[in-house]
């Protein structure tokens, strides 16, 4: 598979239901081949016709942990039923997957999202996410579903900030049906090698969240952009790479969904541009020729 650019379905809407179809043909019309939707306990619609309207274009779909999510359901904390519980609700988003013919489900699914506690990661809690991701990845196989974990900035989880330490809980974890999906965004807050850190994910990279630093257009942030194409050029990377930030315009009143997920400055009014320009600079980046590190 040569490399297949993609959109977050946040960077159109707030909230994925059957009246965004059509967002699928903007996105082939843009020359996108995989869409990401965020799920949860408040997102609802039609798998099927989703899937149908996807098939027809040859889009692929991923789908993430993006809306709802109750706090408890955390395959890392110490009380058993809540991890049962968490490992339960994962397995509810595989089996949306699979309905949707989805590739792959991709997040932070060692904990949960905005959960830091003040301390490394411990070995106990190291044990219990592994225990339960090599039971969500064998749920995913058996799906045929892909379980992607997506290393966070240390604002937003303890567990699991660097590409080292996600190979580290897949090795642990000890199933085939594990991959590393790397978000340039919380990388800016945690490395400061990015070749060397896209190169330790191995044949394990499964693909890259193409985010700048503010949240804005690949390109003109803090991203070290040259790092990370040329890291990609030089392991032959063959994946996904997908744009992702929230439509700074939607919402009642507009501007309000970017306000609620943290984002204040508007770096995406317009999710056509934002795809426009920053496919543009990835191509460049990744299919211009070679790209020099120095």
């Amino acid at each position: 598979m040569a490399i297949v650019y993609g959109a977050h379905c946040y960077l159109f809407t707030e909230r994925w239901s059957d009246d965004d179809l059509a967002l699928l043909e903007t996105a082939r019309s843009l020359g996108l081949g995989v869409w990401e939707i965020a799920v949860g306990d408040d997102v609802r619609f039609n798998a099927r016709r989703t899937r149908a309207q996807a098939e027809s274009l040859g889009i692929d779909l991923t789908i993430g942990p993006g809306a709802e999510w109750p706090i408890r359901y955390d395959l890392s904390v110490a009380d058993p039923s809540a991890r049962e519980d968490g490992l339960r609700w994962h397995k509810q988003q595989v089996e949306l997957a699979a309905e949707l013919g989805a590739v792959a489900y991709v997040g932070a699914l060692y904990g949960h999202p905005g959960v830091v506690l003040r301390h490394r990661p411990r070995d106990d809690e190291f044990r219990r996410v592994a225990d339960g991701l090599h039971a969500l990845a064998d749920y995913g196989a058996q799906h045929n579903v892909t379980i992607v974990l997506e290393p966070m900035s240390h604002f937003r989880t303890h567990l699991v900030n660097t590409p080292q330490q996600a190979m580290a809980l897949i090795a642990a974890a000890d199933h085939t049906n594990l991959a590393v999906g790397l978000d340039t965004y919380h990388l800016v807050t945690e490395i400061r090698d990015f070749g060397a850190a896209i190169r330790a994910t191995g044949d394990r990279l499964w693909g890259l969240h193409a985010c700048e630093s503010d949240r804005g257009v690949p390109g003109g942030g803090l991203v070290p952009w040259q790092y990370v194409f040329a890291a990609l050029q030089d392991t032959a990377f063959n994946g996904y790479v997908m744009m992702e930030s929230y439509n700074s315009s939607i919402g009642d009143p507009p501007g309000s969904f970017a306000f609620r997920r943290g984002m204040f400055h508007n770096q995406c009014p317009d999710g056509i541009a934002f795809v426009q320009q920053g496919l543009a600079f990835l191509k460049a980046g990744l299919e211009g020729g070679p790209t020099r590190e120095d």
